[in-house]
């Protein structure tokens, strides 16, 4: 996959922006009302109670604040929070070192949590539901099951593919969260507190046109930000208005819906050269030189989302509304 700059998944720039960007509490987030309703319900009451909050589950698409809210739910719960992913746990001792380095109450938050090994999930159904760890000491007829206690603990699992989580793993999460996509106004509120974080000086039609290239993600919409304060400093008098933006944008190639060069090939590709469709995932991927898993993955979800596309048994096909978005004339077969 080439790199892409309106990619939601992380980039190496991205850590410093995240690290100065994030909000610390609830009232600081934007967006998710209802999930954060909840959880201000579900923390109070934990807190009330002196318990560790149950087990969180936040799933949805990259970039929308899953690791965010989880350094949330560890400040608003006064715990520490301890942070690992699921292909960095390689063993159940791994684990278990963790698991037993947790003080009471404190927030375990695995990421990408769907990866975790097959024998490191067994280890964590009795973790999360008994606060104990089962082990098998010596072999044959001399083995003995041993239990050990741990403290009462939150673990926070994010993951991009909630499908591909177990049942028995996701059956243990108590309450769950699906991260929605932001809307314009939530994304200009995120563009506006950003800039001010950076000591950004930006209109309100400028921020606005930032959110709605931003593929309802925060994490384009800052990353657009930072690149479109270049453009200012450089070509502008450092304030960004919506001419700056506008040509900072073009020369990135994100047009008005945030398609990049990328999405415009695919969609052109389809109709060029194969009539508008159907054309097979394959032969589409062929024709472009790129991954077929990594058009369906990262590339097809907006384009599907847009309305752009369609997936039909047959193939790919390109929707009246892309021929619109592009200029061309739509004749329907």
């Amino acid at each position: 996959m080439e790199d892409r700059f309106i990619t939601s998944t992380k980039n190496w720039t991205d850590t410093e922006i995240e690290n100065s960007l994030r909000p610390t509490s609830l009232e600081q987030y934007v967006g998710q009302d209802k999930i954060k309703q909840s959880l201000e319900i579900y923390i109070k009451a934990a807190k009330s109670r002196n318990d560790a909050l149950d087990h969180v589950l936040l799933y949805g698409p990259p970039g929308l604040g899953k690791t965010t809210l989880s350094h949330i739910i560890a400040n608003e719960l006064g715990s520490q929070i301890k942070i690992t992913s699921g292909p960095a746990i390689e063993h159940a001792a791994d684990l278990a070192a963790i698991l037993t380095n947790l003080n009471k109450n404190d927030v375990l938050f695995i990421d990408e949590i769907h990866r975790l090994n097959k024998s490191v999930e067994e280890i964590l159904y009795p973790a999360m539901e008994d606060f104990a760890l089962d082990f098998i000491v010596g072999k044959g007829p001399s083995a003995k099951s041993m239990r050990l206690k741990i403290q009462p603990f939150t673990l926070i699992g994010a993951t991009t593919r909630a499908g591909m989580l177990t049942s028995p793993l996701r059956d243990r999460f108590g309450v769950i969260c699906r991260l929605e996509l932001y809307g314009d106004e939530e994304l200009k509120v995120i563009v506006k507190r950003s800039a001010k974080i950076l000591n950004i000086d930006i209109d309100d039609t400028a921020s606005l046109d930032i959110a709605k290239r931003s593929r309802g993600t925060p994490r384009i919409a800052n990353r657009l930000l930072k690149r479109v304060r270049d453009y200012a400093e450089v070509l502008g008098t450092g304030k960004i208005t919506k001419e700056i933006t506008d040509q900072a944008l073009a020369k990135m190639e994100i047009d008005d819906l945030g398609l990049d060069f990328i999405d415009r090939k695919i969609l052109e590709n389809i109709i060029y050269k194969f009539g508008g469709g159907p054309v097979g995932l394959e032969t589409l991927a062929a024709s472009i030189s790129e991954d077929a898993g990594t058009i369906e993955d990262v590339y097809e979800p907006y384009l599907l989302q847009l309305g752009f596309i369609a997936r039909t048994p047959r193939g790919r096909v390109v929707l009246e509304n892309a021929y619109r978005h592009l200029g061309l004339e739509y004749t329907e077969k």
